[in-house]
C-alpha cells in the first residue's frame, strides 16, 4: 500500500510539472534574444581574429576564423543580411590573397548582390564591392570587365558625393531659416549663399532649388533695405513675366 502511494505521488508530481510552464513566453523570448546576441558577439570576435590573421599574412588561420564567424551569422541573421555580406566579402578577399580566384569570385559576388539589394546602388558598401570585384577581375586577366567595374565604382562614388553635397546645402538653408527667425538676417544670408554655391555647382542656375536660393537671398536683402544687393540676386530669378515682387517671396524650410 505504501509502495502504491509512493508511485501515485510521483505520477502526480510529474503530471503537475508537465502542465506548468516554468518560463513564460516572454521569458523564453528574452533568453532566446540574449543567446542570439551572445552568438553574434562571438561571430564578431571571430571576424576580428580573422581580420588580424589576414593582416599578419596568416591566410589559412584567417579563413578558419572567418568561416566560423560566417556560419554563426548565416544561422542567426540569414544569408541575405548586411553583416553576412561583410563575412562573404572578407572571405573573398582572403581567397584572392591566396590566389584562389574562383572561390574569391563566388564570395565577392555574394556580398555585392546583398549590398546592392538592401542598400541600393549608390552606397559606399556597394561601391566597395564593385571595386573589389573589379580588382579581382584584373587579377584574373579580364581587364575589360575590370575597367567596367572600376568605372561603375567611380560613378557610384560621384553620386554619393553629390548626395552628400546636396544634403549639406539643405543644412545650410535650414540654418538660414533658423537664424532668420532669430532676427539674425545677415547670418541667414551668409548661410543661403553657401547653399547657393553648392546648388549652382550641382544643378545649375535654372534649377528650382537654385532659384529658390536666389529668391530667399533677394528677399532678405530687401528686408534689410539693401536694395542694390536685392536687385543683384533678383536678376538671376527666372520668371515668365520677368517681374519679381520681393515682398511676396517666402523663406521656407527644406
Amino acid at each position: 500500500m505504501k509502495k502504491l502511494y509512493f508511485i501515485l505521488s510521483i505520477s502526480y508530481i510529474l503530471s503537475g510539472c508537465a502542465g506548468t510552464n516554468i518560463l513564460t513566453g516572454d521569458n523564453r523570448g528574452t533568453l532566446l534574444y540574449m543567446e542570439k546576441e551572445e552568438q553574434l558577439q562571438k561571430a564578431n570576435m571571430l571576424n576580428n581574429r580573422g581580420t588580424d590573421a589576414y593582416i599578419d599574412g596568416k591566410y589559412d588561420l584567417a579563413l578558419k576564423y572567418l568561416h566560423q564567424s560566417l556560419l554563426i551569422k548565416e544561422n542567426i541573421l540569414g544569408a541575405e543580411d548586411l553583416n553576412t555580406a561583410t563575412g562573404y566579402n572578407n572571405l573573398g578577399l582572403v581567397y584572392k590573397k591566396q590566389g584562389k580566384l574562383q572561390k574569391a569570385l563566388i564570395y565577392i559576388k555574394k556580398a555585392l548582390k546583398i549590398r546592392e539589394k538592401l542598400l541600393g546602388r549608390n552606397s559606399s558598401p556597394t561601391a566597395q564591392s564593385y571595386n573589389n570585384l573589379g580588382t579581382l577581375y584584373s587579377s584574373m586577366g579580364n581587364l575589360s570587365e575590370a575597367i567596367d567595374l572600376t568605372e561603375e565604382t567611380l560613378q557610384i562614388k560621384k553620386e554619393i558625393i553629390k548626395k552628400e553635397q546636396s544634403d549639406m546645402a539643405i543644412s545650410y538653408s535650414n540654418l538660414a531659416v533658423l537664424h532668420n527667425k532669430l532676427g539674425e538676417t545677415k547670418k541667414a544670408i551668409n548661410y543661403y549663399k553657401q547653399a547657393l554655391d553648392i546648388n549652382k555647382r550641382l544643378y545649375g542656375e535654372q534649377h528650382d532649388i537654385t532659384q529658390r536660393n536666389y529668391q530667399d537671398i533677394a528677399q532678405l536683402y530687401f528686408a534689410l533695405k539693401d536694395y542694390e544687393n536685392a536687385k543683384l540676386y533678383a536678376k538671376h530669378i527666372i520668371k515668365e513675366d520677368r517681374e519679381i515682387k520681393l515682398e511676396d517671396i517666402n523663406v521656407n524650410a527644406y
